[in-house]
């Protein structure tokens, strides 16, 4: 019989620990907001996540975030000391949004989130009264840290915490880099991409974790400790950046991706039977099966992820493109002579990049049928002991020659202009509008990129590489160009985006009002209503 290694044996009482505490904690009393005012709220946040979509894991923080920034690091408060922000109306206006489960929080969190709205408050606070002051842009990544620490304190998943250390455990010991790294530092680029494999996670949720591990008291620093972390902010926002950027990250990653499977596989499993897990782990053949099981479940669950993100970033971006067309376009159209708008050119300005996302969905290919097997071996390969264990060397990143790295690049060059110069010559094809050519190019752009991040997250169970063809390669020369431009594009997007403003600017407070206007009044009639009885 294979004998459970120590860290699997670990990680069962881990998982069991963590099932024991939530079921002691279901008894608090929960916070629960009118129905009527829910669906109104909830209706304005599934529009704001169309507009904001950044990914389906990413909508409760955004939330969290845009919350925090009108309430707390809005410019005007970084004008002068913020004073304390009571946490109870700030939790309810979470409630509202819809994105917690069952749309309760526990009564007891309001004096937890309390202490985080606190300590940042204090951040801001000694920071903006510092030599160096408080910009708007350090305001806003503080402001991203302490939105990932409310979610994870209202709705944190403790799976995904164990997983992520019995990855990382299990994975550090089997990576060796070549010289030049010291051991602390290649533990935190492997802690760093274990984050982004596993799940998805993006910086501010991983400086988060990365703050967290670093300072062992962050969540509940005395004031000498919370001095302390604010003075030395900037220097650890300086290092995050220089990791974040380090080129060994994306090798570190590429291991990563190809060895997550197993580890989600394990998660699954012992979520389903904690209660019996290290029974059933003794067993192989059951554990196989149920490897198998939780693999199709994956399978499927990621195809219906896959077609929700496809949707909601062709619907944020078609929402701006029609936006662009007629503020923009058909406006400037009578003024200058760039083109006449028929019909057939706003159905091509607006459908063709719609349909670009379509195609790049639809087209995407499952795993493997053999891919099955690979990550069956190998999850029963990390839950047993093993007498040798395989090292990985993540190799540093070869230098570029001078003069071959210029003739590359200007031969990437060439391939740019002529796939810009491929989409001009069939937009003037059907005589498209002069101006037109800039935006649809955009948004084309970032659609293209859009639909490759999108296809790219479907092969996260992938543990076996799929070979390219040669028409891979001929896309990939004139594609590769307009995609890099949607990246670009897309950084800068989710920095000035427009739309995001405009409701920020002029909708978000007004609703917010009409909220708490309605919730007052549903309650006023309920109590009339109680008097007549």
């Amino acid at each position: 019989m294979p004998e459970l290694s120590p860290l699997t044996q670990k990680l069962i009482k881990d998982f069991s620990r963590s099932k024991k505490e939530n079921i002691e904690r279901k008894d608090d009393p929960i916070i629960e907001v009118d129905e009527i005012t829910l669906r109104v709220a909830r209706f304005y946040e599934k529009i704001r996540g169309v507009i904001d979509w950044k990914g389906e894991h990413l909508l409760k923080r955004n939330v969290i975030e845009r919350i925090l920034k009108r309430k707390v690091f809005s410019k005007t408060a970084l004008e002068a000391d913020i004073s304390s922000i009571p946490a109870e109306p700030f939790v309810i206006d979470l409630i509202r949004s819809g994105h917690f489960q069952g749309n309760r929080i526990r009564e007891s969190k309001i004096k937890e989130v309390q202490n985080v709205l606190d300590k940042y408050v204090y951040i801001i606070n000694y920071l903006y009264n510092s030599e160096k002051g408080l910009s708007v842009s350090f305001g806003n990544w503080i402001s991203s840290i302490a939105a990932c620490e409310i979610e994870d304190l209202l709705s944190g998943s403790k799976k995904e915490k164990i997983i992520l250390f019995y990855a990382f455990n299990s994975i550090k010991k089997t990576v060796a880099v070549e010289k030049g790294i010291e051991e602390s530092e290649k533990n935190i680029l492997l802690f760093i991409a274990l984050q982004q494999a596993l799940f998805n996670l993006d910086t501010p949720i991983i400086t988060y974790h990365t703050l967290s591990l670093k300072y062992k008291n962050w969540k509940n620093p005395s004031k000498e400790e919370l001095e302390y972390f604010a003075q030395n902010l900037l220097k650890e926002k300086e290092e995050m950046d220089r990791l974040l950027n380090h080129p060994l990250l994306k090798k570190f990653y590429q291991f990563c991706k190809v060895y997550n499977t197993p580890y989600l596989i394990i998660g699954d499993i012992l979520e389903e039977n904690h209660k019996n897990a290290k029974e059933l782990l003794l067993n192989p053949e059951k554990v196989e099966e149920k490897i198998i099981k939780h693999y199709e479940k994956r399978v499927e669950k990621m195809k219906g992820r896959l077609y929700r993100g496809a949707t909601y970033s062709t619907i944020s971006i078609f929402v701006t493109n029609v936006a662009a067309l007629l503020a923009v376009e058909i406006p400037l159209s009578r003024y200058i002579d760039i083109g006449e708008f028929t019909y057939f050119v706003i159905a091509v300005d607006v459908l063709v990049p719609t349909l670009l996302m379509a195609f790049l969905i639809v087209t995407v290919s499952p795993p493997p049928n053999k891919n099955r097997r690979r990550v069956a071996l190998e999850t029963m390969r990390v839950l047993y002991k093993k007498e040798n264990e395989e090292v990985h060397t993540i190799k540093k990143p070869k230098e570029k020659k001078s003069v071959l790295y210029f003739v590359v690049s200007l031969f990437y060059a060439i391939s740019f202009l002529a796939s810009v110069g491929i989409i001009v010559w069939l937009l003037s094809m059907i005589n498209f509008p002069l101006l037109s050519y800039f935006i649809f190019i955009i948004f084309l752009s970032l659609i293209a990129f859009a639909g490759v991040k999108i296809r790219e997250r479907s092969k996260e169970l992938h543990m076996i590489e799929v070979k390219e063809g040669f028409s891979s390669l001929i896309v990939d020369i004139f594609a590769l160009p307009v995609i890099r431009l949607g990246k670009w594009l897309t950084l800068r997007w989710e920095k000035y985006n427009m739309l995001s403003v405009v409701f920020s600017a002029f909708l978000d407070m007004p609703f917010k009002l009409f909220v708490e206007f309605l919730d007052q009044w549903r309650s006023y009639l309920k109590e009339k209503k109680e008097e007549i009885y």
